[in-house]
């Protein structure tokens, strides 16, 4: 195992023991930064996630979202390829997926302007650690390279972790929302 690679995984350990202690935590009304943010946006397409294990839960968000314009979820369709989006609406019929995500038994597929992002962990910088597979930062290359996309990491606040390990490739996020407030990432040149 690489250094990075090493270090990536002990970042992983640590990020979902914090993650876990503010999941355990949390009080309700997490989402309510998120749902501000995304009143600027309205009508304009955007993908949230169904959370697992203890991710923090962006639907209260996307439910309001969803009454203004269509809101998709990911779809992971293979090891190496970049995510789909199928739009959902609140109380859709669902079926599992991939890793215990649930995906729209009858998936609509479109394409994102918005893309709220789970983590594992997130720097001031807009660096993000996810679980691993890239599919984020997969989707986000594409997305980016065909027109403007914004990427808003959505996590507990206790998720921050200043020394992130990261590779040229990570995608960087353009706003950083958490239950206590919202981040705008400081850009190093």
């Amino acid at each position: 195992m690489s250094d990075l690679a090493a270090r990536k995984k002990a970042a992983r350990e640590a990020a979902f023991q914090r993650r876990k202690a503010a999941y355990e935590a949390r009080r309700g009304g997490e989402a309510g930064y998120l749902s501000t943010i995304l009143a600027g946006y309205r009508g304009v397409p955007l993908s949230g996630f169904l959370p697992i294990r203890t991710e923090i839960d962006p639907r209260p968000a996307m439910v309001e979202a969803a009454a203004h314009g269509p809101v998709a979820v990911p779809v992971i369709d293979g090891p190496g390829l970049p995510l789909r989006f199928a739009r959902w609406e609140p109380d859709m019929p669902l079926v599992p997926g991939p890793f215990g995500a649930a995906i729209p038994a009858a998936p609509e597929f479109l394409e994102p302007e918005i893309l709220i992002v789970p983590l594992l962990a997130f720097n001031r910088a807009g660096g993000r650690l996810g679980y691993g597979g890239g599919f984020y930062d997969r989707t986000l290359e594409r997305l980016r390279a065909a027109r403007p996309t914004l990427a808003l990491g959505f996590a507990f606040a206790a998720q921050e972790d200043p020394n992130l390990p990261l590779e040229p490739t990570d995608q960087p996020l353009d706003l950083i929302v958490t239950e206590q407030g919202i981040i705008e990432p400081l850009r190093r040149s």
